[in-house]
């Protein structure tokens, strides 16, 4: 997952080059929802949902989807695969932040000192070290992006207990999609098809069947087995393998500073699961 993750920063960059954001992102949209709704049709079907888990489906493919593909996105499009990818990394710790909060577990001392050592990370790479092709809007569309998908995480867990990853994912993937359509219509409306390379067609098709449909699979398949918390720290890899391939593909230095803000990232990280206390069940 974090290999598909790492990579479509890329490949992203790649496809946006031929189209344009809004029509790339709505048509990778469909394609992995139309993939989804085929996999739910030939396994467990479609079974009746109730209001209560409809309006969650709506809430999450607004948020998981809507929001956050228009934040992603526009910050691949306006800032370094590096920068995005390591505001990214930050996402563990915002999924820790947001658990605590709804109770299902404390932010213990540890956690603090990570979250500070990995925002001086961040800040070095976003902040201090910004180089070509980084832009202040582009990063800050990707910690828009990073906490619409922390939410998502964090939104989707109650009915993962007891609706599948694949139900759950391909309904929010298909409400979003459909949500994104009017957003995208006209650069639908204007695009020139036959201009466009094949390797955008590749890329996108690529987008849309690695890292969102079997990616989105494996992210919350793990959220149902291991928590919220735990399944984001894997995370942890995906700016390494993001820098590693901008930089084969597309040239992007990977500069002394962003390797010190990279360090910097993973090591927060990594003290953050020093120290985990759940809450003890309340008393009858």
């Amino acid at each position: 997952m974090t290999i598909f993750w790492g990579s479509n920063f890329t490949v992203v960059k790649i496809a946006v080059h031929d189209i344009p954001e809004f029509p790339f992102n709505s048509l990778r949209l469909l394609v992995a929802a139309a993939a989804f709704l085929i996999t739910l049709a030939l396994g467990e079907g479609f079974p009746r949902l109730t209001r209560g888990e409809w309006w969650r489906i709506v809430q999450l493919g607004i948020v998981g989807q809507v929001i956050y593909q228009l934040c992603f996105l526009g910050a691949v499009a306006r800032t370094t695969v590096a920068n995005s990818a390591l505001i990214f990394a930050f996402t563990p710790i915002v999924v820790a932040m947001l658990t605590a909060v709804l109770g299902h577990e404390r932010i213990a001392v540890t956690r603090w000192i990570g979250a500070v050592i990995s925002l001086g990370g961040i800040y070095l790479v976003v902040g201090a070290g910004r180089g070509a092709g980084a832009t202040f809007a582009g990063d800050l569309l990707a910690a828009g992006a990073m906490l619409c998908w922390a939410i998502y995480t964090v939104g989707s867990h109650p009915m993962l207990a007891t609706r599948s990853p694949v139900l759950v994912t391909g309904y929010t993937m298909t409400v979003g999609s459909l949500l994104y359509l009017p957003i995208a219509w006209t650069g639908l409306r204007d695009l020139e098809w036959s201009a466009v390379r094949p390797e955008a067609w590749v890329a996108l098709v690529l987008s849309a069947l690695l890292a969102l449909y079997v990616s989105y699979m494996i992210w919350y398949t793990a959220v149902r087995a291991i928590g919220s918390a735990h399944t984001s720290m894997y995370s942890n890899i995906t700016p390494l393998v993001a820098m590693a391939v901008a930089y084969v593909y597309l040239g992007e230095p990977i500069t002394t500073i962003k390797l010190i803000g990279s360090a910097a990232v993973i090591v927060g990280l990594a003290v953050t699961k020093l120290e985990r206390q759940a809450i003890p069940p309340a008393e009858s």
